[in-house]
């Protein structure tokens, strides 16, 4: 069976509740593989609430679908405050990412709770501030970057993220609506290890299957090598995702 994007493959799934340290609950999710302990984790961020950004967003949640079973890596989701999707909403009200570095670093605390191995943040769009404002942790391993716009991040936080030498990917579309792979390029140089890849015929929602695989090779690429490519094919269980968000 060719793998499609409805296609859900095993994995064992445990709905979760972060917690922040201003007292707050988080909807999330924790997706693992079922015959093996991971290799890697992912701790997700998710795109702007207020432009229907959620933890259910779709590289995110295929992400989730895949991962597990294809790669041998945890995927931990999760709404940020005020964040409402299939799974819940979490308590709490949108912060313009400054009240969000207590939800960063809950779902980094839980990943070590957890004894999740090597976790990378996964940001897409808004998701990329929170990571690279509140992500740049000792627990973490580094920080891959969907679509990037740079607008909340400052150069001050890059510059910490260039000072820990942790790894920093940036996956740039383009056709961005925000930052295109040129700009990007420049705006990363101050961070010595980042690597900038700009993604031929995309956009900033990456929609389309091509460029779903796209993102998520070059995720597995760096966070879990032995598993990439990524198959296209599975012989395998598998369910149907019916959401169409």
């Amino acid at each position: 069976m060719q793998i499609r994007a409805t296609t859900v493959l095993p994995a064992e799934r445990r709905p979760i509740t972060l917690h922040t340290a201003d007292g707050l609950e988080l909807v999330g999710e924790l997706a693992l593989p079922q015959d093996r302990a991971p290799e890697a984790a992912l701790v997700c961020l998710h795109p702007l609430p207020t432009a229907e950004g959620m933890m259910d967003s779709h590289v995110l949640r295929k992400a989730a679908y895949r991962l597990p079973t294809l790669a041998g890596v945890a995927v931990l989701r999760f709404n940020t405050r005020g964040t409402e999707s299939r799974h819940g909403k979490s308590q709490g009200e949108f912060g313009e990412g400054e009240a969000e570095r207590h939800d960063v670093a809950a779902a980094i605390e839980y990943a070590e709770f957890e004894e999740l191995p090597r976790p990378w943040l996964l940001g897409w769009s808004f998701g990329t501030e929170l990571a690279l404002k509140w992500g740049c942790d000792p627990e973490v391993e580094g920080a891959l970057l969907l679509s990037p716009p740079l607008h909340r991040a400052t150069d001050a936080d890059l510059d910490v993220w260039g000072d820990s030498g942790k790894p920093l990917v940036a996956l740039v579309p383009e056709f961005d609506d925000y930052l295109r792979p040129d700009e990007a390029r420049q705006r990363f140089a101050r961070v010595g290890q980042a690597e900038v890849i700009g993604v031929e015929g995309a956009k900033h929602l990456w929609v389309g299957e091509p460029y779903v695989r796209t993102v998520l090779n070059t995720v597995v690429e760096r966070v879990a090598p032995g598993a990439a490519p990524l198959p296209r094919e599975w012989d395998g269980p598998y369910e149907r995702d019916t959401f169409t968000g």
